[in-house]
């Protein structure tokens, strides 16, 4: 039986689309730039290994690479017999906002669905912010704007059923929380489900880039953050979308049931 692709297997939503795979017995490979399958999308000689055999792929966008990547990417798995993409995407940004790489998938030839998920409450856990949230004080340009976040499981599941089943070619799936939250209320949600205390405070742009550069990152990625989260602080991704209901039948998870699972597996601890 031909495989599913997951790119960015080791991420947020990767490896929890390959676990879902994994669940319901649906072949797959994982692959990611220091997994057992290597996939790098600056070196076109992983592309063939990891599209061996695959009629399907979970495409991570490859951020602040060019947009010609993506392309030849898109067109190589095509050829080699994918004949289904779904690409995660972002919901930041608003309806007018122009994107390429969506559109790069959307005419790749495959039946294709694109994720537009907003920011995840998984942030606040393991990713970019969990440190933050440790040491007590989570320092962002967001201001005191809402964001409707979501759940990386439920990307992931969308994700899966747009790769296993019927009725999500040519879709867009906005997918976001059920209710906007700001960071106050984040943090504030945390402390009460963790018994950690957390406080929120809002931060300039420019601070926020210099801290994320002193702590190692690179400009063109700290730049990128700081505007995401601009964005935040203009109540630009407060909005609740109906992606999770339509792809899976189901309403999102809140951000408490979030909480209470990610405390009680130490995520803070």
């Amino acid at each position: 039986m031909s495989k599913i692709l997951v790119l960015g297997a080791r991420g947020k939503t990767g490896r929890r689309v390959a676990a879902r795979l994994r669940e319901l017995g649906v072949p797959h490979r994982p692959a990611s730039r220091a997994g057992d399958v290597p996939f790098d999308w600056n070196d076109p000689g992983t592309w063939d290994a990891a599209l061996d055999d695959v009629h399907g792929v979970y495409l991570v966008r490859p951020e602040l690479h060019p947009d010609d990547l993506l392309r030849a990417f898109t067109a190589r798995a095509v050829t080699r017999g994918a004949e289904r993409l779904v690409l995660l995407s972002a919901r930041a940004g608003g309806p007018g906002l122009d994107r390429p790489r969506e559109r790069i998938v959307q005419q790749s030839g495959a039946a294709w669905t694109v994720l537009r998920p907003t920011w995840y409450f998984q942030n606040f856990s393991e990713g970019m912010f969990a440190g933050a949230v440790r040491s007590g004080e989570l320092r962002l340009p967001a201001g005191a704007g809402r964001e409707a976040f979501v759940d990386a499981g439920d990307v992931a599941e969308a994700a899966v059923a747009a790769l296993t089943g019927d009725g999500h070619h040519e879709q867009v799936y906005e997918l976001s929380g059920p209710q906007p939250l700001s960071l106050a209320e984040v943090v504030a949600a945390i402390s009460e489900g963790s018994g950690l205390a957390v406080r929120y405070r809002p931060v300039t742009p420019g601070a926020y880039v210099s801290e994320l550069t002193a702590a190692g990152r690179s400009g063109p990625f700290a730049e990128l953050q700081a505007r995401l989260l601009t964005w935040v602080s203009q109540d630009e991704g407060a909005h609740v979308s109906d992606g999770v209901e339509r792809a899976l039948s189901r309403p999102p998870r809140p951000f408490a049931a979030f909480v209470k699972q990610a405390a009680a597996e130490g995520a803070w601890a």
